[in-house]
């Protein structure tokens, strides 16, 4: 790793710039942290992701922080997600669960870009009794932005879960990162909506009592009855039981409740054992997954998804400056 210069710099010293790289989306985050202080968020800046760059990712990063270089100066930077992966910039590989915080830290790949120094953060591994392995990128920022919002946080079992286009099930204990399983949930919700004949018309308004009929349908099913429940996200249309708008919403719980019974009864833990449940993203899409495992048990939070991956990169950050002080 570059050292780091001995003369105090207040902009270096307490700036960085965070990139949350993933697949459709890239998010980037000017922040701010001082001794004793919460990490401040001063500016952000949204782009296109790792898929539509077309491997021209350095351009798409000087262009994105162009103008904060040009204000500060070389900054710290960190980042995560698809970024990293074998269709990023530069591959990183990944930390093989069990992983503490202190894993994804020292697991960094750090390059140069025009004088700037980079450091991708890895992504984790795991392997299930079964042999199939799971992987994640960027997850695993939040989880620590949230091991780091709280010291309760670090003590206990907890089961997080993190909605999305492929929602991830982590098991974390005392602060470490035993295992997870990922659904691909939100990316069969736009594969169906857009792409076959049950939806005729995508709609983003929520009908609740049409999600609610969904989510309890494979949420009292046995194993293997969401693919025979999906054609009736058609019938119940065809009969006039949905109307298009209401189809969109019932299909949603159906994934939904899915996704969860199949968490909830996972073979690689036991609900019992977890102290809560713990949903971090935005609220548009925890709040259909709180609503669904209410049902369940009451022991669910949500926590903020941006909060998270800004307090995850902060103690990367943090960590990152100790090491490099050694």
């Amino acid at each position: 790793m570059t050292s780091v210069p001995s003369v105090f710099n207040p902009v270096r010293d307490y700036y960085y710039i965070a990139i949350d790289w993933g697949t459709s989306r890239l998010k980037a985050y000017l922040c701010c942290v001082q001794p004793n202080e919460n990490v401040t968020i001063i500016d952000e800046i949204q782009a296109a992701g790792v898929q539509k760059n077309h491997k021209d990712f350095a351009s798409t990063f000087r262009n994105v922080t162009q103008q904060w270089r040009e204000q500060n100066g070389l900054l710290p930077v960190f980042m995560g997600g698809q970024i990293g992966s074998t269709i990023g910039w530069k591959q990183t590989p990944y930390v093989a669960c069990p992983v503490a915080p202190a894993d994804i830290v020292t697991g960094q790949f750090e390059f140069e870009c025009e004088g700037q120094i980079i450091n991708i953060i890895p992504g984790v591994s795991c392997q299930h009794a079964n042999g199939n392995f799971d992987v994640m990128r960027s997850e695993e920022i939040q989880v620590l932005g949230w091991l780091e919002a709280s010291a309760s946080h670090r003590n206990g079992t907890f089961l997080i879960c993190l909605p999305g286009t492929h929602t991830k099930w982590i098991l974390v204990k005392d602060g470490i990162i035993q295992m997870f399983k990922t659904a691909m949930t939100g990316e069969l919700y736009d594969l169906l909506t857009h792409s076959s004949i049950l939806i005729q018309a995508p709609s983003d308004t929520f009908a609740a009592d049409a999600f609610d009929l969904g989510s309890k349908f494979t949420l009292a099913s046995a194993s293997g009855s969401l693919i025979h429940g999906l054609f009736s996200v058609r019938t119940k249309q065809l009969f006039s039981e949905l109307s298009p708008d209401e189809a969109n919403s019932y299909l949603s719980g159906l994934l939904i409740g899915s996704d969860v019974r199949a968490a909830l009864h996972a073979q690689e833990w036991d609900i019992k054992d977890v102290d809560e449940v713990i949903i971090i993203g935005e609220s548009h899409i925890s709040d259909l997954f709180e609503r669904v495992i209410r049902t369940q048990t009451e022991f669910v939070r949500c926590f903020h998804g941006k909060q998270a991956t800004v307090l995850g990169f902060a103690a990367i950050r943090q960590r990152y400056l100790a090491l490099q002080s050694h």
